[in-house]
């Protein structure tokens, strides 16, 4: 399975072969000490996956749900008439099909998924960039896509990454896909970043957004369950961070096709503005079952 898509999670690998996550874990750990492939935490890449990046068909298998119940969280963060800017990756596309219910939005974004999945949103505008076709994930990128973003100004960027420490901040395994996300993020006043618990602890080769630049992460529950990701939550939560944390039982299944926009009764009542999030933790504050364990 590594080495046909490149990177699997634990979760994944358990489901397939019918066993548990323990064992899973230890034979991962002998598959690496004979180096057939490289541990992360969460799941295992190929060795020398450092620099390399599974392609769109096997990523939107990678923690589906945990992708889902992140757009279903993020989206409550986004206000009627917000301008926004949306990166390119699987878990921003499952955050734009939510995105298509609010009106009056407009979302900048270099993701061809991204501005499929709002085709049919009609009180929601969309604006691309220029740029080349990165065709590995339907992004569009180099010179063009920056100049694109030059001068431009939004409220929140919402962006996603191959991987995300305390240490370094967001990462990505492509230069040029890097590039156009600092771009992306240059101009809004809040960076929003979305993280599985796969890509939390992995370091990927160039730099996106460093750790004091991200306004908030939004992560799943196995992040915050599990000590190794637990551990970098704490470390993301102490460097200022706003750590918002999805349940798996509030995701909701992907769409198949670009939703139609629904009537306006039906959209929903958006969140107050400066409203908390369910389930958000104060910069530095540890979530419960972590906050006993340290009193003891």
């Amino acid at each position: 399975m590594v080495r046909a898509n490149g990177a699997v999670s634990l979760r994944e690998l358990a489901r397939v072969v019918q066993t548990s996550e323990v064992t899973v874990r230890r034979d991962v750990r002998a598959l690496e000490a004979e180096g057939l492939l490289d541990r992360r935490h969460g799941g295992a890449v190929l060795p020398g996956g450092f620099s390399r990046e599974p392609g769109y068909p096997q990523k939107t298998h990678l923690a589906a749900a945990e992708k889902s119940a992140i757009a279903d969280l993020a989206a409550g963060l986004v206000e009627e008439g917000d301008a926004v800017v949306v990166g390119a990756g699987t878990t921003t596309q499952e955050l734009a099909r939510r995105l298509a219910r609010i009106p009056g939005l407009t979302v900048v974004t270099n993701s061809l998924l991204v501005a499929q999945a709002l085709a049919h949103a009609n009180r929601v505008e969309v604006v691309m960039t220029g740029g080349t076709l990165r065709g590995s994930n339907y992004a569009l990128v180099g010179s063009g896509a920056e100049q694109s973003l030059h001068g431009l100004r939004v409220s929140k960027a919402f962006i996603s990454g191959s991987g995300l420490t305390a240490e370094r901040g967001l990462s990505t395994t492509n230069m040029l896909s890097a590039s156009v996300d600092r771009a992306l993020v240059q101009s809004a006043s809040e960076v929003i970043v979305l993280a599985d618990h796969t890509k939390l602890g992995a370091d990927t080769m160039f730099q996106t957004v460093p750790t004091e630049a991200i306004t908030r992460l939004v992560t799943d529950e196995h992040a915050a369950s599990e000590d190794p990701t637990a551990r970098e939550l704490d470390a993301l939560a102490d460097c200022g961070v706003q750590i918002a944390v999805a349940s798996l039982g509030l995701a909701a299944e992907p769409a198949a096709h670009p939703p139609q926009l629904p009537p306006s009764s039906a959209v929903p009542p958006r969140r107050p503005v400066g409203a908390p999030l369910p389930n958000q933790r104060r910069p530095g504050q540890l979530p419960p079952a972590r906050l006993a364990e340290r009193v003891r």
